[in-house]
């Protein structure tokens, strides 16, 4: 029996689709976050994206250091504790080094 290891064209044109997909969804949910500081519910209910992905996007952009959380607040639309977000380098918390608990 002979075995094919590789993948039909219409996958991969598929999952070049999902990419740019994705693409267009950060860059929607980057610029929500980058307009106003909001939670993650908040910006799934203004640009229709799951809140699952926008969970997702905002893990990556911790780890890249392109989105800082700002505060905890009762999130306007579940009126539930909820943490604010922004990726607006001028709004980033400015970290003082007297503050950090070292002696």
């Amino acid at each position: 029996m002979h075995e094919h290891n590789n993948i039909p064209s219409e996958l991969e044109n598929e999952d070049r689709h999902k990419g740019k997909h994705f693409e267009g969804q950060m860059k929607k949910v980057f610029a929500a976050f980058e307009r106003n500081p909001s939670t993650m519910l908040m910006v799934s209910i203004q640009t229709g994206i799951l809140r699952a992905n926008i969970c997702r996007y905002v893990s990556i952009w911790k780890r890249q250091g392109k989105i800082k959380h700002l505060k905890f607040g009762l999130c306007k639309i579940s009126k539930h504790p909820a943490g604010y977000y922004t990726t607006n380098p001028e709004l980033f918390p400015v970290i003082n080094p007297s503050n950090t608990g070292r002696i």
